[in-house]
Formats: structure tokens, C-alpha cells, sequence
């Protein structure tokens, strides 16, 4: 066992809309609800390998609780493109970068949390959590 960092466990962002954010994450990315099992207010989403947490908050209070970014790496980055396109959402022009054969682009979930999608060729990871279930 390794003393060193091992994986980021979640990121937890900010929403107006636990339910829009719920619904567009699962369209988007395919992540799953997990049931918190407690009193939280707190959406909790997750694609087995990596989740996110967005915490309700009012709209007022967005700008001071917004990031830059976060990134998520996409196997199959032109047939990502294709699925954002058919789900009417715009994404940056792709970046192409030559000396590491990686690529990447921008959107935004519509709180407006900038995601980037990158691209690095075969990068598997595995996952505990069967998201075909």
C-alpha cells in the first residue's frame, strides 16, 4: 500500500437546480443518482470510477462559488462530440495537441460549471462499481 494519493474521490460544485443538474449529468456523461441515505440536500452522482457532489444553492450566491474547471476524459472523443451534438449542446472548437496525441474542448452544464473533455488515446481505467446495472 502506497502512501502517495491515489484518485480523487468527488469534486462538489455548486447548483440552482438539483434536479435540472441530476437530469443533464445523466444525459450528458450517462452518471448515475446515489442515494445518500441521510439528510443531505446534497446531489450526489457518480460513473463508478470518479463522482461529483452539487450542493443547492441559491442563484445569487453562483458567481462567488464558481471553479474554472474541471476535466473528464472521454474514450471515443469524436463520438462524444457526435453525442453532444445530437443533445443540442455546443462545445468549444477541439484542440489538437501533437507532441502528446491528446485533444480537448470545452462545454458548460447549465449553471454554467465549465467542463473540460479531454482526449488521450487508450487511457483505461477500471471501475468498481458495475454502471450497467
Amino acid at each position: 500500500m502506497s502512501h502517495l494519493p491515489h484518485t480523487i474521490h468527488h469534486v462538489n460544485f455548486p447548483t440552482t437546480d438539483a434536479e435540472r443538474t441530476r437530469d443533464w449529468y445523466g444525459k450528458v456523461f450517462s452518471m448515475k443518482w446515489v442515494d445518500p441515505k441521510s439528510n443531505t440536500d446534497v446531489l450526489l452522482m457518480t460513473r463508478g470510477n470518479w463522482d461529483l457532489h452539487f450542493t443547492p444553492v441559491p442563484k445569487d450566491e453562483m458567481p462567488r462559488m464558481m471553479p474554472s474547471h474541471f476535466a473528464i476524459e472521454v474514450e471515443d472523443f469524436e463520438g462524444f462530440l457526435a453525442h453532444l451534438k445530437g443533445l443540442g449542446i455546443r462545445y468549444t472548437k477541439p484542440v489538437e495537441r501533437p507532441q502528446n496525441n491528446s485533444k480537448f474542448c470545452y462545454i458548460t452544464d447549465p449553471d454554467g460549471t465549465v467542463i473540460e473533455l479531454t482526449y488521450h488515446g487508450k487511457l483505461h481505467m477500471e471501475s468498481s462499481v458495475d454502471m450497467n446495472a
